[in-house]
Formats: structure tokens, C-alpha cells, sequence
């Protein structure tokens, strides 16, 4: 599937300048606030984030599309906010995100993200732990400093309350996901509860924050935070496509590697749902082998097709997105960052990696 191929021109357009226009302050902002840690693991996270190798050497910049945090300062402008105010907040949404994936790559044994060698496999695990607690506790403090940009203290509270609600949520996906390693059939609904916890709760958190931030109401808060969930639902969703059927070129990962590590995703779920009962019972027997090879996966790949699984997920994101932009229809918004929003689940759906 290509992201080009399937968004309108404008809309890819519209995507990238929204990214731009906000990725060069965020980046600074996050570099200035991992170098000014005063702590000595602080190289562990610049690893991560791709500014130096392991031996410490500064590196080419890396890419990264900062979702998060841009969709926070896009919310605080399209209430009227100065993305100035909002800045302490995007960073943290960006270390909180990341926190998570330096933890979720040691949960899932991962050896590579984004072309690069996991830092628990450079580090190792106690360190990488460590490097992970650290930035959460980084990010938490860095929130905080919505203050000192002219942030009432109770709307710095309804902020903080926000992202730490996110962050019981998203443990408890995470908890359930890795539950779904040992469970032999979860259900559409199950899967959606882990979702809504594992990635819809920090993308809501992240638009709600930039509400609060930009001095929206509490109606208008709730609305982004349920738009920024939805997408977060969408997103999930497509980056299960992506891991099934996704182009090798462009994500970075093998086709169908999300099924030799049997992982319940949208695609898998569905399919064990609606496949007849001799079909359903070779899927989930295939998924129950303590490791799959090709034939497998080939095998795999005909049940999800006889499913109509391909279809049916990306019906689904599909669904998310529209959503979303339903939870902000009644939300007073300048026009152009309503378009924004709307290009920006647009290009959730139909990206490519």
C-alpha cells in the first residue's frame, strides 16, 4: 500500500507541512531538555532517539513523524492557543511515547527499531529499564513547566491528571496485550479494550492536553481528547495492516512479520471471528506453535484473505477516523486547523509505515 498512492495530493501536503511546522521546535525543545537532565544515563536516551551511536558519536539526524506532540500543539492552536505555551507538554508526550518503547521493545524481546539495534541489546536490560523510568519521570517533570509559560497552576494540574490517566491506561494495554501471548482467542471487543489502553490513550491525552494548554473549555477538552483516542484507535488498526501486509521497503520489517510473531492483531482477530469453525481451528493452531515458519505463515496469509481481513481492518480504521472528526464537529476551530485534522486522520489511515 502506498501512503501517496492512497491519500489526495493536498492531503499529503497538508500532513507533511503540519509535521514540519512543528517537529523543528520539538526536537529542540527535547534536546535541550535530555542534555540538560544532569544525569548520567542520559546517552542511553540520546541512543534511543537516534542522535548518537553506541559508542557516543553524534549521528545524522533521525527521522520521526513526533504524532504525538504534533497533534498536541495542533489542538492548542486550533483553540486559539500559542504552541509557545504548549511546548513543555509536547515534549513530554514525546518522552512518555518513548519511555514506552524502549519498555516494550524488552517486553517483546525486540532486536531492532527503525532500522537501528535496540538500546536494552546495546545497553542491556537493567540499563535500559533504567534509561526508560528515567524518561517517564524526565517527561513528568518537563510538564510541569507549563507554568513557567504562562499556564494557569489548575490547568497544569488538569494536564498532568491527564497524562497520568493516559499512563494507567496504557500499562494496562500493554498488560493485557502481552496476556494475549498466552490467550488462544481474543475477541474484537477484548482486542479494542487493549487498544483503547495500549496507544488510543496517549494520542488522547496528547490533543487534550493541547486543548487545556491552548485554554479550551471542558467541553472542548473532552472532544479533542475523544478525537485523539479514536485516531489512536485508527492508527492501531493501520499499523496492523502495515504488519501483515505492509511493503518491506518502506516499513522497515519483513511482509508478514507481525505474523511470525504471532501477534493478535486486528487482522488475526477478526479473522478468528468470522472464519468457519474447521478454518478458525487451524488458525488458532497455527498461532499456539511456540514458532511459525513460512509454510505457516504462507498458510496464514490464505485464512486472512479467505477472512476478508485486509478488508474488514481497513474498514475499521477507516471507522476510527471518521469518528474522530465526528467527536470535534461541533468544536468552534479556525478552518484551517479543522483541515488540519482532518488531513492529518486521513493520513493515519492511509500511510504506509
Amino acid at each position: 500500500m502506498s501512503e501517496r498512492a492512497t491519500l489526495p495530493a493536498a492531503d499529503v501536503a497538508r500532513v507533511n507541512a503540519l509535521l514540519t511546522r512543528y517537529r523543528d521546535r520539538v526536537l529542540a525543545a527535547l534536546r535541550e531538555t535530555v542534555d540538560g537532565a544532569g544525569v548520567g544515563y542520559a546517552g542511553y536516551m540520546r541512543y534511543h532517539f537516534g542522535w548518537q551511536d553506541a559508542d557516543g558519536n553524534p549521528v545524522a539526524e533521525a527521522g520521526g513523524k513526533m504524532l504525538r506532540p504534533a497533534l498536541c500543539l495542533l489542538c492548542c492552536e486550533a483553540v486559539g492557543g500559542d504552541v509557545a505555551r504548549a511546548l513543555p507538554a509536547a515534549v513530554a508526550l514525546e518522552l512518555v511515547h518513548n519511555f514506552t518503547l524502549i519498555h516494550d521493545d524488552i517486553e517483546d524481546g525486540s532486536d531492532t527499531r527503525h532500522g537501528r539495534t535496540t538500546l536494552w541489546r546495546v545497553a542491556g536490560i537493567p540499563q535500559a529499564i533504567n534509561a526508560g523510568d528515567g524518561m517517564f519521570v524526565l517527561a513528568h517533570r518537563t510538564l510541569l513547566r507549563l507554568a513557567e509559560r504562562g499556564v494557569a497552576p489548575d490547568r497544569v494540574l488538569e494536564a498532568v491528571g491527564a497524562l497520568d490517566d493516559a499512563c494507567v491506561a496504557l500499562c494496562d494495554g500493554q498488560h493485557a496485550d502481552i496476556g494475549f501471548e498466552r490467550t488462544a482467542v481474543v475477541t474484537l471487543a477484548q482486542y479494542e479494550a487493549m487498544v483503547t489502553g495500549k496507544t488510543a490513550a496517549l494520542l488522547g491525552a496528547s490533543a487534550a492536553v493541547g486543548a487545556i494548554a491552548g485554554g479550551a473549555d471542558a467541553r472542548a477538552v473532552d472532544a479533542f481528547g475523544a478525537c485523539g483516542r479514536r485516531l489512536g484507535m485508527a492508527f492501531q488498526v493501520q499499523d496492523d495492516v502495515l504488519g501483515i501486509w505492509g511493503d518491506a521497503g518502506t516499513t522497515g520489517k519483513p511482509v508478514a512479520d507481525d505474523i511470525r510473531s504471532r501477534k493478535k492483531s486486528f487482522p488475526v482477530v477478526y479473522a478468528l471471528g468470522s472464519l468457519p469453525t474447521a478454518d478458525r481451528e487451524r488458525l488458532r493452531t497455527i498461532y499456539e506453535r511456540p514458532s511459525l515458519d513460512e509454510d505457516d505463515v504462507a498458510l496464514v496469509l490464505r485464512l486472512l484473505d479467505a477472512a476478508g481481513a485486509h478488508a474488514a481492518s481497513t474498514a475499521a480504521a477507516t471507522h476510527w477516523a471518521a469518528a474522530a472528526l465526528d467527536a470535534v464537529r461541533e468544536v468552534e476551530m479556525h478552518p484551517e486547523r479543522r483541515a488540519d485534522i482532518e488531513a492529518l486522520a486521513a493520513f493515519i489511515v492511509g500511510r504506509s509505515a
